[in-house]
């Protein structure tokens, strides 16, 4: 038999009898008065499918606040770290904090930090 012919007409129906046995038992549950024990089902399923997008746009608006990117004081290298958290620069090993949105050097107690300036010398002769 050709399966082409424009004479047999056949659908194909699998899966339909799985979403009418749940349309039907949400029903029955419905006209015996049943039919919060639905909504409360509806409502968990909902907040189920929902809470993960919520939460991933409060865990991107968290970051994008807490997020610092800035370079190293001392070695000028590209760092990324959360504001006011100290870390260690991966290129130098200088102890950093994000402060105000740039990395600054921490410091110990009653260290003075000083940048050197590198000055050409001349000799002078007699």
């Amino acid at each position: 038999m050709n399966q082409n012919s424009p004479n047999q007409l056949q659908f194909n129906f699998s899966g339909v009898g799985c979403w009418l046995t749940l349309i039907a038992g949400a029903w029955l549950l419905g006209a015996l008065g049943l039919g919060w024990l639905v909504k409360s089902f509806l409502v968990l399923v909902a907040l189920v499918l929902i809470a993960p997008i919520i939460l991933f746009g409060v865990f991107r608006w968290w970051l994008q606040r807490t997020i610092v990117e800035g370079q190293c004081p001392a070695c000028n290298f590209n760092l990324t770290g959360l504001k006011g958290a100290e870390s260690v620069c991966p290129s130098c090993g200088t102890a950093v904090k994000a402060e105000s949105g740039r990395f600054q050097r921490v410091a110990s107690e009653g260290a003075i930090d000083v940048e050197a300036v590198d000055v050409a010398a001349q000799q002078i002769e007699d």
